[in-house]
């Protein structure tokens, strides 16, 4: 019998990763069109800010999980 890993589950609030990412990307790309207000810049930037503070967190939980995985199966 295969016993479940008691890791944290990564929290993404309201997104998850996919969306979050795209959003990433969409403010991105916005910033690259070049022609931008500094208050609507100001905002885009901690915006994305957040959101790539949220994506590495949940990369680095999933990798926490795959690396006891890894250890309790001897992989």
């Amino acid at each position: 019998m295969v016993q479940k890993l008691k890791l944290p589950e990564p929290d993404m609030s309201t997104q998850n990763f996919p969306e979050q990412f795209a959003e990433l990307e969409k403010i991105t790309q916005w910033f690259e069109k070049g022609d931008v207000s500094i208050d609507e810049a100001l905002k885009k930037f901690e915006r994305g800010l957040q959101l790539a503070e949220g994506l590495q967190e949940y990369l680095r939980t999933v990798e926490q999980r795959v690396t006891e995985m890894k250890k309790k199966f001897g992989v």
